[in-house]
């Protein structure tokens, strides 16, 4: 999903790998992907590559860090954190290797200016990310600040939150468009609908909040200052559009109805309190179908386990008899209550909500029985 995002912002060189996707491109395409990417985390900037040996491997991390001109990068009165992670590095501790780059950085600047910036682990300005191979070190710049995720319009969570990023992300999975029908059934505090929302009505969504590329010395204020106001240009708050939300707790729909109107797209999106077990789909669309996309309670939220066991079995049922003719895409990180939903799964997609593996499951919902049913045995 996020090779297709780049891609469609012109971006070069596009190559999805573990854990991300590299990119090529100008300095302005950074703050655009920035701006308008759903489904990225943050986007770094790449300011060295160099080997180590395993035998010295703490001097040679310090001389390659050393190597950069960091006084060109950003100013020495900003703040600093390094973030160091590894695979299959040969060191002994992260924590000693963190504090050997944030030495060579500083020794740096003390040298040029004799100053040095000062250390913020909770809000810097700048931030190094820093890879370790078993024979490679990286270093990038951090040019998004806070994740990406953290849109700024949501003023209230509620329990076991889902990240935005990954609400878009299975947006995109499920192939929805504004112009077909959409319904989060468990809604919560409505993470899903306000992802939704802002596709619809093509807002960015990084157009409300700062990032770590405007504290860099190469930032090029009148170019992005460009790009905000295209963004705001496009926008189109007064679409009409066919999203619907519910929730078995009002207190949920409290928090999702001020998550929208912090968007202030409240009016493009149709809550409303229900059972899911309960609820038809909506009236003016029986015929035409539509998609669900939904995260429901599972074991985070959910702590009575026969409750949770006993809760699929009557979803299924209900989404088979009050759905037919819709897709419906569920978000689940316990597998084996994922089975008792009693539908047939059409594609599993593996996804983390933070450090939590889930699966989306994807039905296609028809009218009577989905469950598989064993040769010779009684329908």
């Amino acid at each position: 999903m996020l090779a297709r995002e780049l891609v469609a912002l012109q971006a070069q060189h596009v190559k999805p790998v573990d854990g991300g996707v590299h990119f090529a491109g100008t300095l302005a395409l950074g703050y655009a992907v920035n701006l308008h990417s759903r489904v990225a985390s943050r986007v770094l900037w790449h300011v060295g590559r160099a080997p180590y040996r395993a035998a010295n491997s703490d001097q040679d991390i310090y001389d390659a860090t050393q190597k950069i001109d960091w006084p060109k990068l950003f100013g020495v009165e900003r703040t600093l954190r390094v973030n160091v992670s590894a695979i299959k590095a040969p060191v002994k501790s992260l924590d000693f290797i963190t504090l050997r780059i944030k030495d060579a950085i500083c020794d740096v600047f003390r040298a040029r200016t004799n100053l040095r910036p000062s250390i913020d682990t909770h809000a810097p300005d700048v931030r190094v990310h820093t890879f370790l191979t078993a024979t490679d070190i990286t270093l990038y710049l951090d040019t998004s600040g806070e994740p990406l995720f953290k849109r700024g319009y949501r003023r209230e969570a509620g329990e076991a939150p889902l990240r935005e990023n990954l609400a878009a992300g299975m947006l995109a999975l499920s192939g929805w468009t504004p112009d077909v029908p959409l319904l989060d059934p468990m809604c919560g505090s409505g993470t899903i609908l306000c992802e939704a929302a802002q596709i619809a009505a093509n807002r960015a969504p990084g157009i409300g909040r700062a990032f770590g590329f405007e504290k860099l010395l190469n930032f090029d204020a009148p170019a992005w200052e460009s790009l905000r106001e295209k963004a705001y240009a496009s926008e189109n708050n007064s679409i009409k559009t066919c999203i619907y939300g519910s929730d078995l707790r009002g207190d949920a729909l409290e928090l999702a109805r001020a998550n929208l109107d912090e968007l202030d797209l409240a009016a493009i999106v149709s809550l409303k309190q229900a059972n899911v077990f309960e609820m038809p789909a909506p009236v003016d669309l029986t015929e035409s179908g539509g998609i669900i996309v939904t995260n429901p309670p599972y074991g985070v939220r959910m702590e009575d386990r026969d409750a949770l066991a006993a809760f699929y079995p009557q979803l299924g049922d209900a989404l088979k008899k009050r759905f037919s003719g819709w897709t419906a895409y569920i978000l689940s990180s316990d597998m084996q209550l994922a089975k008792g939903i009693g539908l047939s799964a059409s594609k599993r997609t593996p996804l983390f909500n933070g450090a939590l593996e889930c699966r989306l499951f994807e039905y296609k919902l028809v009218s009577g029985s989905m469950r598989r049913v064993k040769p010779g045995a009684p329908v």
